[in-house]
């Protein structure tokens, strides 16, 4: 299932053909246009076709690209700068030696350079070692002619801050963070699709067992009603009752169209949400009561904290914080840095000379920036600075109490709702036997009118109870494998078959 669902390459043909063999796999399909769905079908298909999982794969994206983008800048980065052509002409003053005066001389030339760098940033520094090539060209025209070429044959430098603020490491700390938050969205999302699956899936199911339930009282009444309309003339029921059958009969019509109705709006609910055609008549497949081991909330509570997108959102937030304070305490004193390159240049009148015998060239240079006055603008930037970094704390600390808290209700309703399936179950079958009796006792005159109906909705109240009860215990194990990202039936967590499935780490 989660190959499909956790797959951010799928293309449309793929995802097409999808859908033909999981429908056709999903149950025999009877009549025009209409199919049978499990949960685990509808589940699946959410996953992989509906406009949410589109979206999510979307945001999931943004965030993976992000990451290649910090795995790409830690590799040597190879550039090549051209200036192909550039023409000047201008008046210029010049010293005439001659006639000991200053002159305005017309001055034409033509320039072109080219440039070739490999760079690479220290990560432990937060500097850049870097390693150029450079050439140009210069033609003077007018009085004096004449062609020169100046190159750089290699040079090799580095350059960086000198102050602590080295914003390349608080980069490693922090986007790996932001990955794996990004990940833990992304399948936290497609388990919310699955959990909003379940919620479609038995709004539709309950909506037909309401239908199921309307007809059957149809046909009940339709048999009741001859029935009576033989006992009264026998005179062994009272016209009240006769008429009673009749109000039955008319109401147990009604039922059946309202119930149309609510089916029709609950397959189009799921079926927009799948991603199906708007009229595909879509019958659920009631699942059975699911069978879960036993959860410990302590553990749940542990997988919560591990695999949490929010408390991860909140870890990077006080991260990013605690950042910011480096900086501007940093930048709150004097800025310093230092750029130092060690090569060989030539200058020549012919391109092959100009790689000749190459001079030794030596860069060393070292700039301050001191502020004397700003009034305190670097010192309130810091507070602001501190005071955000106290409020992400808090805010971290307050999201991990929610999500306990969250996690420990939600494991104590399961084992509640498990217990309440398991209730619902047997008072659905104690239901239909008391029916079953009562109606029986209705024909050969032993029962009134009264129990007859009161144990029609008693049965009618169980199979209601016994879908909410499933739905509830259904969404309860969703939501707690949303709140963990962990796989209690197989006992891993769900981010393994996520990697697994996008080889990215």
């Amino acid at each position: 299932m989660f190959r499909q669902m956790l797959s951010k390459h799928i293309s449309v043909t793929s995802t097409l053909l999808f859908l033909l063999i999981a429908l056709s796999a999903s149950g025999e399909s009877y009549g025009k246009g209409r199919m049978l769905l499990t949960l685990d079908d509808a589940i699946r298909i959410a996953n992989d076709s509906s406009l949410s999982s589109f979206r999510n794969r979307n945001l999931h994206a943004s965030g993976y690209w992000e990451w290649r983008t910090f795995k790409a800048n830690r590799l040597p980065h190879l550039a090549l700068s051209l200036t192909p052509a550039r023409y000047y002409r201008y008046i210029t003053q010049r010293y005439d030696s001659n006639n000991d005066v200053d002159v305005f001389r017309s001055q034409q030339m033509y320039l072109a350079s080219a440039g070739l760098s490999v760079t690479q940033n220290v990560d432990f520094l937060g500097g850049s070692l870097f390693v150029e090539s450079d050439l140009e060209y210069m033609r003077n025209f007018g009085f004096s002619k004449s062609n020169q070429y100046s190159t750089v044959p290699i040079r090799v430098g580095y350059r960086q801050d000198l102050l602590g603020y080295n914003p390349l490491r608080w980069e490693r700390r922090i986007e790996p963070l932001k990955y794996e938050k990004s990940k833990m969205e992304f399948i936290y999302n497609m388990e919310t699709v699955s959990e909003q699956t379940v919620e479609y899936f038995f709004d539709l199911a309950l909506a037909q067992t309401e239908l199921k339930l309307a007809e059957q009282s149809r046909a009940s009444s339709d048999t009741l009603l001859s029935i009576g309309d033989r006992r009264f003339k026998i005179a062994s029921i009272t016209e009240t009752d006769l008429l009673t059958l009749r109000l039955d009969k008319v109401n147990a019509e009604n039922s059946v169209e309202n119930a149309l109705i609510s089916v029709k709006k609950a397959q189009l609910a799921l079926a927009s949400f799948l991603g199906l055609d708007s009229d595909a008549e879509i019958e659920a497949v009631i699942p059975s009561k699911p069978t879960l081991p036993g959860i410990s909330e302590t553990v749940a509570v542990e997988k919560a904290r591990a695999n949490s997108p929010a408390l991860m959102g909140r870890k990077q937030t006080v991260m990013e914080s605690r950042r910011d304070v480096n900086r501007l305490k940093i930048e709150s004193m004097f800025n310093a840095s230092f750029n130092a390159s060690i090569g060989f240049n030539q200058v020549a009148n012919k391109f092959s000379d100009g790689y000749r015998h190459p001079l030794q060239q030596d860069i060393v240079s070292v700039s301050l920036s001191i502020p004397l006055v700003d009034w305190g603008v670097r010192k309130g930037k810091y507070n602001v600075a501190l005071n955000n970094l106290n409020v992400a704390r808090i805010a971290e600390k307050q999201e991990e109490l929610s999500l306990e808290q969250d996690v420990v209700v939600t494991v104590r309703d399961l084992e509640s709702r498990q217990r309440l399936v398991n209730s619902a179950l047997e008072a659905l079958d104690l239901a239909d036997k008391a029916y079953a009796q009562t109606q029986r006792r209705f024909i050969i005159g032993q029962a009134d009118m009264n129990s007859l109906t009161l144990s029609n909705s008693r049965k009618q109240e169980a199979n209601r109870n016994y879908i909410s009860s499933l739905k509830n215990c259904w969404l309860s194990i969703y939501k707690i494998r949303k709140l963990t990202l962990f796989d209690f039936n197989i006992g891993q967590p769900i981010q393994l078959q996520f990697d697994r499935t996008v080889g990215v780490r």
